[in-house]
């Protein structure tokens, strides 16, 4: 009689795992490198490297004045509370990138590097990075690499995570804003919530309130007519 399979209760920590992801959501395409840890002299590489290879593949942009390229950059800056400097000399604008609002994202070196390859660097707000639909891509691949799962060192993690990611783009599923999801919930909301003045707050009934004199006045009119 053999006995059943017996892993250790206690959890060794042997370092950490994380995961460098750019993510175009319009066709699910995501590209991944596994790395033990990720400070700038890491990130900024890979990042520069990988947006230099997504560029190559775009289509050369139409030819442009000088004003109507620096339009096109002022254009993305609109509405934002803090906007770096722009060069004196501008390419066309061939690509949005979403970072979340970290000090490494906003290095000097970084952002000229962008906008001289064309990359428009928009910054999401504090406290909201899950507006970085990198955020739920991450989620999904870890979920799929690592359930069920028992790795022994973060090598394993690494491995497990960017097999999954390629397992992903073979058949990848685009994101979307405001998909069948958020028109379900809209419209129980227009069903089941009453909304009330002063606030954003919402009722899941009516609050009745006492008739005013101009409502029985209305109503009089009502019934005379």
């Amino acid at each position: 009689m053999t006995s059943p399979a017996r892993y250790p209760h206690e959890h060794l920590r042997q370092g950490t795992a994380k995961l460098l992801t750019l993510f175009h959501p319009t066709s699910g395409q995501v590209r991944v490198k596994g790395v033990t840890s990720a400070p700038n002299t890491v990130l900024h590489p890979w990042r520069k490297t990988t947006l230099a290879a997504i560029l190559a593949t775009l289509p050369a942009p139409p030819p442009q004045s000088a004003a109507e390229r620096r339009a096109a950059w002022e254009r993305w800056q609109e509405g934002l509370t803090v906007r770096f400097t722009l060069p004196d000399r501008l390419p066309p604008v061939r690509l949005l990138l979403v970072l979340d609002n970290l000090s490494g994202h906003k290095t000097p070196s970084l952002v000229l590097w962008l906008v001289d390859h064309g990359s428009m660097p928009l910054y999401t707000p504090l406290s909201g990075s899950w507006l970085t639909m990198a955020e739920s891509i991450q989620r999904i691949l870890v979920r799929r690499a690592l359930t069920g799962q028992t790795p022994a060192s973060p090598d394993d993690i690494i491995q497990w995570l960017e097999s999954t990611a390629c397992g992903w783009n073979a058949d990848p599923t685009p994101f979307t804003w405001h998909g069948k999801r958020y028109l379900r919930r809209e419209r129980s909301r227009q069903r089941h919530r009453y909304a009330l003045g002063g606030s954003g707050a919402c009722t899941r009934r009516p609050v009745h309130r006492r008739p005013t004199p101009l409502d029985q006045w209305r109503r009089s009119c009502q019934v005379t007519h």
